[in-house]
Formats: structure tokens, sequence, C-alpha cells
């Protein structure tokens, strides 16, 4: 739509509609959710077989409703990169960028999850990339929802794959992404309220160009053990307090608790985010690591060892 590279796709309510598309695609497939799957409805089946497997499941209630509307999508070949920007409904101001790790082991291997860590600046991402995705895909998007009585104003996270061709649309979110954003807040200078305000008065055209760290930052996301399938929760975790005093060591919490007994458990899949700056990508992994190996006490807990390794 609007001349906006994607993949090719098609949308499907019927079992027998989405296996008859099969023939018309090469494998592998990607299958996906049409609806909120908290980060884990898209699969990439490798055979005809796998995706028709795939697809009886997503049509019998894999994810309740909202997989009964299923997107197949052609695969693409390329990088993965996360991009953000905010718009104000005509104006649309560049963020930064970001590289997730999606499936739940190291290797890439394992169930897709909500994201097992990301970093920040990505090798090679560079000003005429950028100057590309914003031409191709943002601009375009903003400008035409606009057009069409519905502006968008708010954060916009494109999900893009880097491929021979250029840049290609995979998927909008319309937040700052997890676990992207605590990488990006993490590189910004500027007054994140500032901005989002400019957002929504419409005052983004004469906003300047927002600032940023040029340190790297990585962010390692730790798992309770199960996770992204059944897993338990209510086991205590410790060190938070000691590790957070470590140079260029933030940690975010996202499914921990507290009870009458003051005591910090885990309430959650993804459980901690342990974020590190440093003055090299190298630096930044480093640190993260060491911090959770010295100081994080949780051994009903699991972490990917590989955070931006293949970026290193």
């Amino acid at each position: 739509r609007h001349n906006i590279p994607t993949a090719r796709y098609d949308v499907f309510t019927k079992l027998a509609d989405a296996v008859a598309f099969l023939g018309e695609m090469n494998a592998p497939y990607v299958i996906k959710a049409d609806g909120l799957a908290a980060g884990k409805g898209v699969v990439i089946a490798d055979t005809k077989e796998e995706a028709i497997d795939e697809l009886t499941e997503f049509f019998s209630g894999k994810f309740g409703d909202a997989s009964q509307c299923v997107i197949i999508e052609e695969f693409l070949q390329g990088y993965e990169i996360s991009f953000f920007a905010i718009s104000d409904g005509k104006t649309i101001l560049p963020l930064i960028e970001a590289q997730d790790h999606k499936r739940a082991y190291d290797g890439d291997k394992g169930p897709n999850t909500g994201g097992m860590g990301a970093y920040s600046p990505v090798p090679g991402f560079d000003k005429a990339l950028q100057n590309t995705i914003m031409a191709d895909i943002l601009l375009p998007t903003v400008y035409h929802m606009n057009k069409e009585g519905c502006p968008f104003i708010g954060v916009l996270f494109a999900g893009l794959m880097v491929t021979r061709d250029g840049p290609k649309l995979i998927e909008y979110n319309v937040r700052f992404g997890d676990p992207e954003c605590q990488v990006l807040m993490r590189r910004l200078k500027s007054d994140l309220v500032e901005v989002m305000q400019a957002a929504v008065k419409g005052a983004l055209l004469d906003f300047p160009a927002l600032k940023w760290s040029d340190e790297p930052v990585v962010n390692v996301v730790m798992a309770a053990k199960g996770y992204p399938e059944e897993y338990k929760k209510g086991s205590q975790i410790k060190g938070i307090e000691a590790a957070n005093l470590e140079d260029g060591i933030r940690i975010f919490h996202a499914g921990t608790s507290r009870g009458a007994d003051g005591i910090l458990r885990s309430n959650g899949g993804r459980v901690l985010n342990i974020t590190a700056q440093g003055k090299s990508l190298d630096e930044a992994v480093r640190r993260a690591y060491d911090c959770l190996d010295t100081y994080i006490d949780w051994p009903d807990g699991f972490v990917r060892r590989d955070i931006a390794h293949n970026a290193l």
C-alpha cells in the first residue's frame, strides 16, 4: 500500500485458504497472528508440513482470538533492525535504531519470545540507511495516515528487514519496544518529556534534533526457566542493589514483586533487564555478563549468552 516496501503476503480467516496459499510460496514461511500475542505470535516454518501444523494450531486457538486471523508472509533474507521515530500527526522526528534477539536460546534457537536482549547502536547502520527508511517507509506512512483522516501521534516502531534490495517493512508497533526501550532510554541525552509534549501539541516541525550518547548500550533479559512456555513465579532474587552500584550498570525490573516481607521475587516470564553501557560494544557486553555472573543470585532464571555477539 502506498508503495511502502514490504514482503509479499496475504491474510486468512480460514485454514483451507491459508494452506492453499502455501503452494504459491517458497519455504520457509512466516506465519503471524493478526492480533496481540505478547510478542510471540510469529512463527517461521522451514517446511510446508511445519507450516500446516502451525496454521492448524493458530486456527485452533493457539493465541485465542488473536490467531483467528492469520497472515502468511514471504521470508525475507537479510538482517533485522528496529527503528524508532515520533510523530505529531504531520511531522515525524527520527530517533535511533536497535537490534533485538527474539529466540529464547543461544544461536537464535528455540521458540520466539517477547525479546531476550537488545543493543544499540547497530554496526553498519548509517545516515544513508536512516534516510532511506525515513523517505521510503516512515514518511509515507505518516503522510498517508494524515491524508486519510487518521493522523498518527506517538511513537512509531518499525520492524525492518535490511535486504539486498534495501530496507523492507515487516511490522509496525506503536510503542518503544521491549527490550529495545531500555537501550534507547540509556542512550537518550535530550529530555523525553519535552519531545513527547511537542508531539501531542503538533509542534515537532521546529523541534531540534534529539541528542544521543555515542556509547553503546546492551540489554540482557533474565527470564524465568521455562519461559516462554510454563514457568513458576515467586522465587527469591538477590543481588540487585549491589549490581546497580557497578559502573555503567542499570537494572530495570519487568516481572518482579515484593511481598509484606520485603523480599524481591519473580512475578513473570521476562523478569529483569540488565543494561550496561560502555565505551565500546565489547565493553558493554562484558559489563552486562560480568554483572550477571558476579551479583545476580536467582537459580530459577536464565539468559542468552550471545546478546550482541553477532556485532562484535
